[in-house]
């Protein structure tokens, strides 16, 4: 599980079988269930995990207790538990690991400092850990999104040696080399780990994601297809379904914007596994990606679905607040070519941005659609500053050129 590879839920059924009192093979087991949308079987199993925890260790059962909290979706109750555990039992990496990642529990809090956050923790453990393949990873990332990108990838590079076939590692490293804009190292790199690990981790669609994002950088829309259609697109793929709607969603959304057209059968079909995985409003970040492909294939389900998260953000469920909602009403504002009215609403979003979490890769997408209203409805200097910023941090062939067309206008 903490390498990101095929075959945990394998090992904890052999391991139930051959203990079938071993609480904690309950508990991953459930875990594996949930990232799997597995709903039921992931709540059954925690409960399981419950019953027989009555015998286990008081370790084992606040180990449990956070896990399942997780699986229960009380995301709040098992962040301030995971805090208090590994104030106790630092090492216990599956629970650490449950606070970090760009889909972790920090992640997805609605905090806007959560990548200082996810730092601050991997810091604050670093010497329980020492040259861990695992914790190197993790503490690497963590430098790299809060901002620190060249102490990241080195540290990354040192977790990746020790153990390369850890998709977590390698993903990682495509991190670091996406803040640096080194586009050539990134397809080097991915281009050889990719077909050197081939079905060996539920990441590997979504570093063929990485992989695309690179020709898409290049102005090789082509070939971004190419990889969509020979390595994400939904059909089949034995991935988590939360990374194969958003990684699909996100891809096609940004080949939209780069002037791709003739997507329509691609776009039905992530709209109809959304449809099955992600029917109503829940998981924020399904949701914000959910407004990319309801606002090119069926603005009543767009309708429908914003519903859906006031009401969430009503009853205080919906973690990014208000910002969500809005982000969703500027991509069908984009979608249906009414680019003043993105640029209005789209605005004052980009600072609350970091609230929907995810990767500052992923997150960029709705920082290119900004951009891009802003040139097509002749605004061009409303995204200077956007554009400078992120030129700053790293070279980029398409913000350079948007930049010159933004001060032509």
């Amino acid at each position: 599980m903490l390498a990101a590879l095929h075959g945990a839920d394998a090992a904890f059924e052999a391991a139930i079988a051959e203990d079938p009192d071993f609480a904690l093979a309950h508990i991953g087991r459930a875990r594996v269930h949930q990232l799997n949308m597995e709903g039921a079987k992931a709540r059954a199993k925690a409960a399981d995990a419950r019953q027989l925890a009555a015998a286990a260790s008081r370790r084992e059962r606040q180990h449990i207790e956070i896990m399942a909290s997780v699986i229960e979706g009380q995301g709040k109750k098992a962040m301030a538990a995971a805090e208090q555990h590994l104030s106790e039992y630092p090492r216990d990496a599956q629970v650490l690991s449950l606070l970090l990642g760009a889909f972790g529990l920090y992640a997805f809090s609605g905090r806007p400092d959560h990548d200082a956050a996810r730092l601050a923790v991997c810091e604050r453990y670093a010497g329980d850990y020492g040259d861990d393949w695992w914790f190197l990873t993790y503490l690497g990332w963590s430098k790299t999104e809060a901002g620190d990108i060249v102490s990241g990838r080195a540290i990354t590079e040192r977790g990746y040696a020790l153990k390369p076939e850890n998709a977590g590692a390698a993903h990682a490293v495509a991190h670091a080399l996406f803040e640096q804009g080194d586009a050539a190292e990134g397809r080097s790199f991915l281009s050889a780990w990719l077909p050197a690990n081939d079905r060996t981790s539920f990441l590997q669609g979504h570093l063929a994601w990485h992989l695309a994002l690179i020709a898409i950088e290049e102005g090789d829309a082509d070939s971004a297809l190419d990889i969509y259609e020979q390595h994400i697109k939904p059909a089949g793929r034995p991935y988590p379904p939360l990374n194969i709607f958003t990684d699909t969603a996100s891809l096609l959304w940004r080949l939209t914007v780069a002037g791709k057209t003739g997507l329509e059968q691609h776009w039905k079909d992530v709209a109809a596994y959304g449809d099955g995985y992600f029917p109503k409003a829940g998981a924020h970040f399904a949701d914000v990606h959910h407004a990319l492909v309801a606002a090119t294939t069926n603005n009543d389900a767009l309708e429908a679905r914003l519903v859906e998260m006031a009401a969430r953000a009503a009853d205080g469920r919906l973690a990014p607040g208000p910002a969500a909602i809005g982000l969703g009403r500027g991509i069908a504002a984009f979608a249906a070519g009414d680019h003043d009215d993105a640029v209005r609403i789209l605005a004052p979003l980009m600072p609350e941005l970091v609230r929907i979490g995810g990767s500052h890769a992923q997150r960029e997408l709705w920082e290119d659609t900004f951009i891009v209203a802003c040139l097509r409805a002749g605004q061009g200097r409303q995204a200077t500053s956007l554009i400078s910023e992120r030129l700053h941090r790293r070279p980029s062939r398409r913000d350079l050129a948007w930049s010159q067309e933004a001060a032509r206008q």
